[in-house]
Order: C-alpha cells, then structure tokens, then sequence
C-alpha cells in the first residue's frame, strides 16, 4: 500500500499549484477542513498580535520571535505551546525545517533581513506593509522571492477586501467614466515627527533586546521609549513617515485598479520642517501616470498631515462631492472620473464605495461580480495558496506589492530632496538626479550585511 505523502512534500507540491492557472472562485475560504500550517511569527505585539490571531485560524502557531518579551507577553499567554525567541535568526538556525509559513510584524527596518533569510530557506512569507523602507531592498526583497519561486503576501488588508474589488469593479464598468484624478489624505503622523526632537539615552529594559532591535541600521542610537514600540515611525532609519506608513494601505486601491504599475513623475509640496533623522509633519505629494493601454494619463494626490479636512484651509478637497459631506479625520479616498465620482471613507475600501451623483447608483448595482471574494485577510489567503486550494495572492512582491512600496517611497524621495522625480521603474533611478543613486540603499550595520546567496 502505498504510503501518504509526508509533511514537506503536501505543502511542497500544494505551493507548486498554488502558482499555476486557478480557476476564479468569488467566495475564497469557506469553511472546510484544511492541513494546518506551523506558523513561525516574528513581531508578536501591536500589529503582530491581529497578524497572529489571523493566521491562527486553521494552523498551529508553532514559534513566536520578539525581541520584547513583554511586548509579547500576549501571544505567549495565548499560545502556550509555542516555542519563544528573541532573535529570528537563531530560530531559523535552529527550526527552519519545522517552519511552512512566516509572519514579519516588526519595525519596518527589519522587515527586509527577516523575510530574506525565509525566501532564502524557501519558507512562503507574509510581511506587513511597507515591504521595506528602502528602494534597495525592496526591490532585492521582490527579485528573491520570484528567483526562488516563494508565495509571498504584504499585509495591506485592503488587497484582500470586498470593497477593493467592487471599486475596480465599478471602474472597469465605466461606472464614472475614464478616471482622471485619485486623492488620499490621513491625519498621519499620530507620533513625533519633524526636526530636533531628543532621544536621551536610557537604560535598556530586561525584557528587550536592543541589539537585534536595532538590527540592520548603522546608527548606534541608545534606546528610549518614544522609539519603541511605537513612535519609530517617523525615524528615517526605521520606518518612513507617514506615506511609508498609510501609503501602501491608501494607493492599493489606485495601484490595482488603475494599474500604476511602471514610471511615474512625483513632486512634493506643502512640506513642513525636517531633518535628516526624521520625517516631516505634513507634505502633499502629486503623481503623474502616463497613459498606457486601457486608460488616461492619472494623478494620484496624497496629503499628510490634515488634522480635518473639513476645516483644515490648507487641505485640497477633491472636486464631485457634494458640499455637505462630513470627510474622514483619518483618512480616506476619492476617485474622479469624466461622469462621476467614487467616495471611500476609509484607507482600506473597509467601508462600501458610495458613487456620485446619485443617479449612478441604480447603475452600479447592476454591475456583476468579476473578482473573488477573499474570507480571512491576507495571511489565509497566503495560507490557501500554500494548500494549493486559492491563487497566489494579490498582493504578493514580485507582481504588486513590491511595485507599490517604490511607488510610495519614491515620494518620500521628492520630500527628502525637494525636486521632482522622474521615475524610471525598469532601472530603478531618477532620471536626472543622479543624487538619488545614494538614497536608494542604507548603509548596514557592521554585522548585518545581506547574504544575497
């Protein structure tokens, strides 16, 4: 009799399918009996603790990895049985072999050395937006994982959201006719940001591993609470300021939809105060598409910074709403065609699409359905793939989610220069501004270089 296959080959040969043709399911991931996964999560506090509770559905959670164990402290308690470590690349050194998916919810500056040491071991990954905080490793991030043929998924949720899909739904339909315009704002950043701000050196708590924390960044900067765990966002160094943090949540929709996928012109505006250590409180940065086949030429508008839209003097408010409607204070997005305008309340399409003018509306509803429904968020869609019973995801790196983290950090490369940026996708440079070339890729901590091997 012929014996059932082991472990490793299931998940092997189920990946293997998961990247071939798929036939379209509008409803992904109805219940029904699935192979649990052993999950390895790294970053287990804040957004790592919804990344866990997400992927758990369905799988084991078989290794957490934080460098704050208190800041963990949730995860262990929920997942007793789970191995703990505090540095990711003993836990590969020691379980990799265990391990069939990887969760990064970490400091944006450490997303790219963990999820390369796992596309290394041939391990499916998801990793949280933005992929990376630098051009440079994202796209290395992106060429790793199509050279070793590894399911990949950024957690920008709106990918994997009924409202993404109803919007490109409605555009392709013709609904407001060909789209012009696409506007973003959010009152981001909701921590420190902007020039001379202090971070005096303070002890090291005994729960944390500063060295690891630090990771890859070649300043040696002392630790202090208002780095970890939240506020690092602004730093340079370790996230990217407010486009890095909403932008790969925001643009999703227009990136999809509209396919922005290649070059691009950017230029910032409206940018207040910063240094070279951190991001600015506020900046308004315009893209231009060209047009290529199916659709105009497109400028995207993205605002930072906006306490409130609906009083705030300096906010551009986009054209086709009607005057009275209360906007988001924390972000949300328009879409402007030649026939109408689609209103998204929200930076994720969480929230319906509502089209105006109203007479629209009996229009949109007999549009169909063309695109799946995707139950679970990003990490069971990247868990259904690896079964082999889904597609690879949407927002997987090579074909979407490494695009769309150069489209947002080439604007914070306008907002650090001050000039235009003319960019050139293929070649990854700005024409012109040979300036850029140094920009692209961070200087590594002694220690800390990538293995590209």
């Amino acid at each position: 009799m012929m014996q059932n296959p082991s472990r490793r080959r299931f998940i092997q040969s189920a990946a293997a399918l998961a990247g071939s043709a798929f036939a379209p399911n509008l409803l992904l991931g109805a219940e029904k009996p699935s192979q649990q996964l052993n999950v390895a999560a790294i970053g287990c506090g804040g957004k790592g603790g919804s990344d866990i509770s997400e992927i758990a559905a369905g799988n084991r959670i078989a290794f957490l990895c934080d460098v704050d164990k208190q800041r963990a402290g949730g995860a262990i308690g929920k997942f007793p049985e789970a191995r703990f470590f505090s540095d990711y690349r003993e836990m590969f050194a020691t379980v990799a072999d265990q391990i069939d998916v990887v969760t990064v919810s970490t400091p944006d500056h450490m997303h790219f050395p963990i999820a390369l040491e796992a596309i290394r071991r041939g391990k499916p990954v998801m990793v949280q937006k933005p992929l990376c905080n630098t051009l440079w490793e994202t796209r290395v991030l992106s060429e790793m994982a199509a050279k070793k043929g590894v399911l990949t998924v950024m957690g920008n949720q709106g990918a994997t959201m009924q409202g993404t899909r109803v919007l490109r739904e409605w555009i392709e339909a013709g609904l407001i006719g060909e789209v012009k315009e696409v506007y973003y704002w959010t009152n981001r950043p909701i921590w420190p940001q902007g020039p001379g701000l202090k971070f005096p050196a303070n002890p090291v708590p005994d729960h944390l591993n500063w060295d690891v924390w630090q990771g890859t960044c070649a300043t040696d900067r002392p630790y202090h609470p208002d780095i970890h765990p939240f506020k690092w966002r602004g730093f340079w160094d370790y996230g990217c300021g407010a486009l890095g943090d909403i932008g790969c949540h925001s643009f999703n929709s227009a990136f999809w939809a509209l396919d922005l996928k290649g070059d691009f012109i950017v230029e910032s505006s409206k940018v207040s105060e910063f240094d070279e250590t951190m991001a600015p409180k506020r900046a308004t940065i315009v893209y231009q598409f060209p047009a290529k086949k199916g659709r105009g030429p497109v400028k995207v508008i993205w605002q930072d910074g906006v306490n409130d839209p609906n009083t705030d003097k300096e906010f551009i408010r986009p054209p086709g709403l009607p005057a009275d409607l209360k906007l988001n204070n924390e972000f949300g997005q328009v879409f402007v065609g030649t026939e109408g305008t689609i209103f998204v309340n929200d930076a994720y399409c969480g929230t319906a699409p509502v089209v105006y003018p109203e007479n629209l509306r009996e229009k949109a509803k007999t549009i169909k359905p063309v695109y799946e429904r995707v139950k679970g968020g990003p990490t069971q869609e990247l868990c259904r793939a690896i079964r082999g019973e889904g597609p690879k995801p949407i927002s997987n790196f090579v074909d979407h989610a490494g695009p769309l983290t150069e489209m947002v950090l080439a604007g914070n490369l306008s907002v650090r220069l001050g000039k235009k940026i003319d960019w050139d996708m293929k070649n990854m440079e700005a024409r012109g501004l040979p300036e850029v070339k140094a920009m692209l890729k961070r200087v590594y901590r002694k220690g800390w270089e990538p293995n590209l091997g």
